[in-house]
């Protein structure tokens, strides 16, 4: 299900156009435009899903197919040395956008300090 007022429901409908890195039944992935380090992927599920907060039993394999792609995209960006998945849950949190994501942030050595 998507919401038709949702910017990554938009995008994953290609409604709005995006640097895509990977796409499968369940997940969606691509290049955040302002990226935070060399490699900065956003990982979406089709399932439109407000935020951590709402993830259930109904919804919660959507998640994992996330971190299945997850590890595919690292492998395929060359993060064999490491790399960070991050999610914003809600205002406080710093989330922008109000459909789950995951940050996959990598490419060079990152601090051990998350903020």
């Amino acid at each position: 299900m998507h919401d038709n007022d949702c910017l990554f429901c938009k995008i994953i409908n290609g409604d709005i156009p995006s640097a895509k890195v990977y796409e499968d039944e369940y997940v969606f992935a691509f290049r955040d435009i302002n990226p935070q380090a060399p490699v900065h992927i956003l990982v979406v599920p089709k399932e439109h899903i407000s935020c951590a907060d709402e993830i259930n039993e109904t919804n919660s394999a959507n998640v994992a197919k996330c971190f299945e792609a997850i590890a595919k995209i690292a492998k395929a960006e060359g993060l064999d040395k490491g790399y960070r998945v991050i999610n914003n849950c809600g205002e406080y949190g710093g989330q922008t956008v109000m459909h789950l994501h995951f940050h996959i942030i990598g490419g060079t050595k990152l601090s051990e300090k998350v903020i």
